[in-house]
């Protein structure tokens, strides 16, 4: 593997492929009937993969909007020079309706309170705030119940200093092909949308599609879909594999910081969990830890790669640092083995020579989604573009 890019201060870093997320930006495009509009989701500091970084390449690569899940994270994009519509995937505190107005970022609306305090400091400034209507069609977690959703619009359409930008929902099971809850759920948005509109008010985009949804059920589309996990390259679910192409974005590398060549016996890291079970045995330290995202309960479990070769993990994974073997014996290997040397670089997640490890392995070993490591890679890890 050639030599990447790494930072000055510290041998440890993701990479961020800033041609996948291009890739996977226009494969979602073309799986988007024409005329639908896509709003890209950045959240999280886009999954991990650095939001600004990611939206200035999406919005060349077909993206209409933006939506995020905190204040801060659409004032952000706003000061990175992002101009396009942002939608905050939630109802915030009134506090930030000052903030909302001033940055022209569109807040999700589910209480009658917050949407009045919202229009008032809109209008006192002599401005119209949009904003999206949530509803909650069975996932009970944020939103204006289905059945109330008319009601709700009536009781603050009449606030001048308001806009329904749009109205929208979130499937919690798209991701299960024939899924009841599903269809339900989307039989109860189709219910709740047509009330408002035969009552003569106006719906804004109409957006229901999540990730797995647009690929699966592009005939509920609507006016927009909501694309998130897709773009950066990993599937939400098997079920997704087969109908569209995606490039992973993300690798996770650093360097090696020590080696040593211990005695037989010697133990390895807090609790002494591994010892060195036979001679030229190789223990090699690299700078990445529970603290970067590297899960500590990975422990003993998980491999690594270096110089195109697979290693195991060894001892507990400390906060800012781990072990890995490597067994140099040429009796023992079944074929050439380089030893490990200082320096050498490492990769945790991502591609060495004809190695792989994707985010999905090590998901599978921490029994959680590919969605968690990535976010969890992005905490302190710095991120090197290429």
């Amino acid at each position: 593997m050639s030599q990447p890019l790494y930072p000055s201060t510290r041998w440890a870093w993701v990479e961020i492929d800033l041609e996948a997320i291009r890739q996977n930006t226009a494969a979602f495009r073309r799986c988007i009937r024409r005329g639908v509009k896509m709003m890209c989701v950045v959240k999280a500091d886009a999954y991990g993969h650095g939001a600004v970084r990611c939206a200035q390449v999406m919005r060349r690569s077909g993206a209409d909007q933006f939506a995020v899940a905190t204040v801060n994270e659409g004032v952000q994009l706003r000061n990175a020079g992002i101009q396009e519509p942002i939608l905050l995937l939630s109802e915030p505190p009134i506090d930030s309706v000052r903030t909302l107005v001033d940055y022209d970022i569109m807040p999700s609306v589910y209480t009658q309170e917050f949407a009045l305090a919202l229009g008032e400091c809109a209008a006192s400034s002599g401005r119209v705030a949009r904003y999206h209507l949530a509803v909650d069609t069975g996932m009970t977690r944020i939103g204006v119940n289905w059945k109330d959703a008319l009601e709700f619009r009536r009781s603050i359409d009449f606030h001048r200093g308001l806009q329904c930008a749009g109205t929208f929902t979130h499937f919690a099971t798209a991701d299960v092909p024939g899924d009841w809850d599903f269809k339900a759920q989307s039989d109860h948005f189709a219910e709740a949308v047509r009330s408002i509109k035969e009552a003569g008010l106006e719906c804004g985009l109409v957006h229901c599609d999540n990730t797995p949804a647009t690929v699966l059920y592009p005939e509920l589309d609507y006016d927009m879909a909501r694309v998130g996990i897709g773009l950066y390259g990993l599937h939400p679910a098997d079920c997704t594999r087969d109908h569209i192409d995606l490039v992973p974005a993300m690798s996770v590398r650093g360097r090696v910081t020590r080696v040593v060549e211990p005695e037989v016996g010697t133990g390895v890291g807090y609790g002494l969990t591994y010892r060195v079970p036979t001679p030229n045995i190789q223990i090699a330290t690299v700078p990445i830890g529970y603290a970067d995202g590297l899960a500590r309960e990975l422990s003993n479990r998980m491999d690594v790669l270096v110089n195109g070769q697979r290693c195991g993990q060894v001892g507990r994974i400390c906060m800012d640092k781990f072990m890995f073997a490597m067994d140099v014996n040429p009796v023992r290997a079944d074929r050439p083995v380089r030893p490990v040397r200082y320096g050498d670089t490492v990769t945790i997640m991502g591609a060495d020579g004809d190695e792989y490890i994707g985010a999905d392995d090590i998901a599978r070993l921490r029994d959680t989604i590919n969605y968690e490591v990535v976010c969890d890679f992005g905490l302190r890890l710095e991120r090197v573009y290429v």
